[in-house]
């Protein structure tokens, strides 16, 4: 049993350097046997199997590498494109929603798809963008056309009136 925990400790160790994971993962000294407290001493044969296993797996190891560098989340949008959209959101800050038009020059600025610029816009809005109160009274203003007069409501949550 020890054997077979000591190999897959190894394994996973070598799994994690080639990962390119922190320094304090690749000590692997800190994983004992929950079976047997001995000590960490190295047993006769397991260099020459580490040697063996490495030699022989070396290759499958470099393309799991590959695969999992691939797989691995993007992160943030190029240092570029990113200021480009600020520069838009800044010009644009009190009606940040662009026309497909400029959506699609953003898109060639950038060189996003239109998916990213959609959904950076979408996070940009919900994190940072809080409409102004004239804008708010705008949009009410819009909506109570119909009613001949100004609409005025309260703060602290008290009924609103109408003037005529």
């Amino acid at each position: 049993m020890y054997a077979w925990f000591s190999f897959s400790v190894w394994l996973q160790c070598i799994l994690d350097e080639e990962a390119g994971t922190s320094e304090e993962d690749l000590s692997c000294g800190g994983v004992e046997p929950a079976e047997s407290q001995e000590s960490s001493a190295v047993h006769p044969g397991d260099q020459e199997l580490k040697e063996m296993l490495l030699r022989k797996y070396s290759g499958y190891l470099s393309t799991l590498r590959k695969e999992f560098l691939k797989k691995r989340k993007k992160g943030k949008l190029p240092k570029d494109a990113r200021v480009a959209l600020l520069d838009w959101w800044n010009t644009h800050y009190r009606w940040p929603y662009p026309t497909e038009e400029e959506k699609t020059k953003l898109s060639e600025v950038t060189g996003l798809g239109q998916k990213q610029i959609n959904n950076w816009f979408i996070n940009q809005r919900k994190r940072h963008w809080k409409p102004s109160e004239d804008m708010r009274f705008a949009l009410m203003e819009g909506v109570s056309g119909s009613i001949s007069g100004p609409l005025y409501f309260e703060n602290a949550g008290g009924t609103g009136s109408v003037d005529n």
